[in-house]
């Protein structure tokens, strides 16, 4: 399954081979106040991924092991990148409403629930791990 994408003013579009369908949802501090809420993200692997308008992404180290990504001429979030050594390294976590098409995508996990905000809460079952169980998942010590 093939998708593309871009940022609001379609300064940065990719194209993503092999998608896969799943997507998760992180509660972290960080992306609360980087995606305004909670970050809906697939996770792409970089050998999938293929970027046009690169001149046109800023990064930022967001934390000791990640980096998030926006277009510098709309603002528009693009990614967070484990950069840490790990099983997770080099994998983006990209907002699904990035998406041209985001027809048949299914939340299988969420993430950091201890910090969710009381007035969040999403239908259906899925994994939820809370904050040492996801740093476990990335491999990253607290």
């Amino acid at each position: 399954m093939d998708r593309t994408g871009q940022c609001l003013c379609g300064a940065v579009r990719f194209t993503i081979r092999d998608l896969n369908p799943q997507f998760g949802t992180c509660h972290c501090k960080m992306c609360q106040r980087w995606a305004g809420s909670a970050l809906l993200g697939l996770a792409v692997p970089a050998d999938t991924i293929r970027f046009e308008g690169k001149e046109n992404i800023n990064r930022y180290q967001s934390s000791d092991w990640a980096e998030r990504a926006w277009c510098g001429k709309c603002g528009s979030g693009l990614w967070y990148q484990v950069t840490a050594e790990g099983p997770h390294s080099g994998t983006y976590h990209m907002p699904i409403g990035l998406l041209d098409d985001t027809s048949d995508l299914t939340m299988t996990r969420e993430i950091f629930t201890d910090t969710k905000p009381d007035c969040v809460a999403f239908e259906g079952e899925r994994e939820q791990l809370d904050t040492a169980a996801t740093l476990a998942l990335f491999g990253v010590a607290e």
